[in-house]
Formats: C-alpha cells, sequence, structure tokens
C-alpha cells in the first residue's frame, strides 16, 4: 500500500468518528449521511480553524441537505447525454469520461452528489472498451476530460492503461485531467505519478481551490511537482455562499493560486442540483465579484465567470456590462446561440 492509500484508507467517513475531531452532535447528521456518504480526509479535516469556517462548510454535512429544495438530481443532464458507460458528449469536439465514483473528500456542494458511491454511469473494466470505439467512431472528438468522483482515486497503473489506450485514438489531441486532490489529498501527487503522467502529453490538470485556506505547503508542493513535468495547471472554482462569495476573498485566492504556478480559469455559478441549495448565490453576487477583480488585480488572475445551463445547453461566460435582466429572470446566450431563460430565484433570499 502506498503512502497516500494508507492515508486516504483513514479518512473519516462515519458522524462518530468526526465527533471526535470537531463539536457536532453525530445523531443529528446520521440522516444526511445516510442519503449523501462523509469522508473527509485528515489532511483536509486540519484545515478547520473553527464551526462553519469555509473549510468546515465545504465538508461536513449539514441538515440543510435534506431540504426540500426544488432542485434536481441530474440539472445538467448528464444521464440523457451519456453516449456510452461513463462517457457524456455534450459539446461536438469533446467529451467528459467518469473513470472513478469516488473521492478523497466529498464535498458537500458536489454536480455530481446525488451519484457518488453509486458505481452505475461510471466506467467499468468491461464497459471502457465501449467508451474507447464511440471516440474513436467520432472523427470531431478531439479533447477527453476524465473525471468523476475523482480519476487520481485510481492507481498510477489504472490510470495509465486508460492514457495508453486514449493516445492510441490519432484524433485525440489532448487529455485532460479533473482533480480535486492536490487539495484534499494532496499526497496522492508523487514523484512517480507525475514520472507517468508526463509520457502522455499533451496533458493538462484542473484541480479546484475555493479558498485560499487550502493553499498551504502540501498543496502548492502537489502542484509543483505537476507543474515540473510540464503539466499546466487551471483551476475551476465554485462561488459558494458562507466560503469565497466575497471579492476580496476572491482576488486573494487568485493571486494566491499565481504563486503556485496554478493559471485561475473559471468561477462556476453554482449547478442546480439537489442537496446543495444552501450554498447558492444570486447571480449579481458573481457579477460583483467579477467587477472587484476585473481591472483590480492581474489578467493572468482573472478567470472567466460562467453558468452551466441547465438541462445540458452549456457554460456561458458572464461579465458584469454583458447580462440581460428582467425582475429576477436572466437571459443568457448559450454557445449555439440560443436564449436561454435562467431563474435566479435565491437572488431576494440572499
Amino acid at each position: 500500500m502506498e503512502r497516500w492509500q494508507k492515508i486516504l484508507s483513514e479518512s473519516i467517513t462515519e458522524p462518530k468518528q468526526l465527533a471526535c475531531h470537531v463539536s457536532i452532535d453525530p445523531d443529528s447528521l446520521r440522516p444526511v449521511v445516510a442519503r449523501y456518504p462523509l469522508r473527509i480526509t485528515r489532511t483536509y479535516l486540519s484545515l478547520i480553524r473553527e464551526m462553519d469556517d469555509p473549510i468546515w462548510r465545504q465538508c461536513i454535512p449539514d441538515p440543510r441537505e435534506l431540504e426540500q429544495d426544488g432542485l434536481l438530481i441530474d440539472p445538467l443532464n448528464e444521464e440523457g447525454l451519456t453516449c456510452a458507460p461513463g462517457l457524456i458528449h455534450r459539446y461536438p469536439d469533446r467529451v467528459v469520461l467518469l473513470v472513478s465514483s469516488a473521492c478523497p473528500t466529498l464535498c458537500r456542494f458536489c454536480m455530481r452528489k446525488n451519484r457518488m458511491g453509486d458505481k452505475r454511469g461510471f466506467i467499468k473494466d468491461d464497459s471502457f472498451e465501449a467508451a474507447v470505439k464511440y471516440i474513436e467512431g467520432r472523427p470531431a472528438i478531439r479533447d477527453v476530460i476524465l473525471s468523476g468522483g475523482d480519476p487520481l482515486m485510481l492507481t498510477d497503473d489504472e490510470l495509465e492503461e486508460i492514457l495508453i489506450r486514449l493516445r492510441k485514438i490519432p484524433r485525440v489531441e489532448i487529455v485532460r485531467l479533473n482533480t480535486r486532490a492536490p487539495v484534499t489529498l494532496p499526497e496522492r501527487i508523487t514523484h512517480r505519478l507525475c514520472r507517468m503522467l508526463k509520457r502522455y502529453h499533451p496533458l493538462y490538470v484542473n484541480t479546484q481551490f475555493n479558498h485560499p485556506t487550502e493553499i498551504t505547503s502540501l498543496s502548492a508542493q502537489a502542484c509543483a511537482l505537476l507543474a515540473n513535468a510540464g503539466i499546466p495547471l487551471g483551476n475551476q472554482t465554485v462561488l459558494l455562499r458562507g466560503v469565497n462569495d466575497d471579492p476580496e476573498v476572491m482576488k486573494r485566492l487568485m493571486q494566491k493560486l499565481l504563486t503556485i504556478r496554478v493559471r485561475p480559469y473559471y468561477i462556476h455559478q453554482m449547478d442546480l442540483v439537489k442537496g446543495t441549495g444552501h450554498f447558492r448565490t444570486p447571480l449579481q453576487k458573481g457579477l460583483d465579484i467579477m467587477a472587484g477583480l476585473r481591472g483590480h488585480t492581474s489578467g493572468m488572475a482573472t478567470p472567466a465567470y460562467v453558468i452551466d445551463l441547465p438541462g445540458g445547453k452549456g457554460k456561458v461566460p458572464l461579465l458584469p456590462d454583458g447580462v440581460k435582466r428582467q425582475g429576477n429572470t436572466f437571459y443568457l446566450r448559450n454557445y449555439l446561440g440560443e436564449v436561454i431563460e435562467y431563474p435566479d430565484g435565491e437572488a431576494d433570499n440572499c
């Protein structure tokens, strides 16, 4: 067993365990954990400084997850866009390959929180070939994104088998790997892993830092190993109420990311996922944050603010001066030129 696997095996997975480390009533959290599983690495848990701080909010179960929030299990219609087991094809030239159904730490706001622990819809050994054949049969596909769960929950050998197979498809130009391991399990980023990944360039890694507190000596070292292997690093931050919905916090996060060689890529508006309503912010909050970044810090520290439209209609970038609004309804134009109505139902409650 490698060191990172031992650390992962020591993760907190039960409310009773959690109560030994933070001040919670385990009985109040059992119904939540029965519906939405709990896992927190001890490395990530150690970043909590006080109750309800930004790290706490992201990983500690909350009874509000069980509220009737009117949101959807699959708001982005990933099931409807699945063309082979574990393969989501939304845009013409790229696909998402779900290679893992688990993560080092289960974020309470995850877009796939209703699927975590359920291996249906994820790649398995006997279904990977079907996904490969689908990609081979679509000449337009040039970009494959490995996601999950977290691809780095696979062993190095398991991940390399996938990369070898994808690299044999001539039309696949780049592979992207979406992982939160540098933040929640930085020990997973090893010299051996990086030597292996280096053999499969062009390969890109997108990670997810949501708060400056998450940038530690360990996470910085993990990113340095990846960057030193020639892997470009991007960051996709999720805009979360009570975590980073403040212009100064977000600016500091983006600036600190650049110091560890991670380029801010996206700020995501919260997806409309069942069980996450308490994290939602109004779109105007995100627009205010963008106004606080543009011109107030380097353009390199200014990512795109995007919303993933319900129904799998695609990402739309939002700018402070580029959004049409009538009351609580925003009118957004997607990549196909369609104008989509987006009701911002939380705006009056924030």
